[in-house]
């Protein structure tokens, strides 16, 4: 039963992979113990180098924050950077970079 289930699991996985091995999609919905809930969704995407992805965050009174982030390695340098800006409920901004190198 247990091989059963990794097969199947497996096979699914393999499919996903198989429609688009470059982008990705998520939804997620978190209730806590007291009935708030909260929702994220996020998409994303590759090409060669470079990647780019996009997030919405809602909280339990309906404000929402946005990201948006890039990355882009170069493979000569063995580095990636990555940038990314976060748009709170009202308009505030925090932009972040960071470099990650062998």
């Amino acid at each position: 039963m247990k091989a059963l289930l990794i097969a199947a699991a497996t096979a699914t996985l393999s499919l996903a992979a198989v429609a688009d091995a470059n982008a990705w999609t998520r939804n997620s919905t978190t209730t806590g113990p007291y009935g708030g809930s909260v929702h994220s969704s996020g998409s994303g995407s590759c090409s060669g180098y470079n990647c780019s992805s996009t997030g919405t965050y809602t909280g339990r009174y309906g404000q929402t924050a946005t990201r948006n982030s890039a990355t882009v390695c170069d493979p000569a340098t063995q580095s990636c950077t990555r940038n990314s800006t976060v748009t709170g409920p009202y308009g505030g901004q925090v932009k972040r970079s960071s470099t990650i190198s062998r």
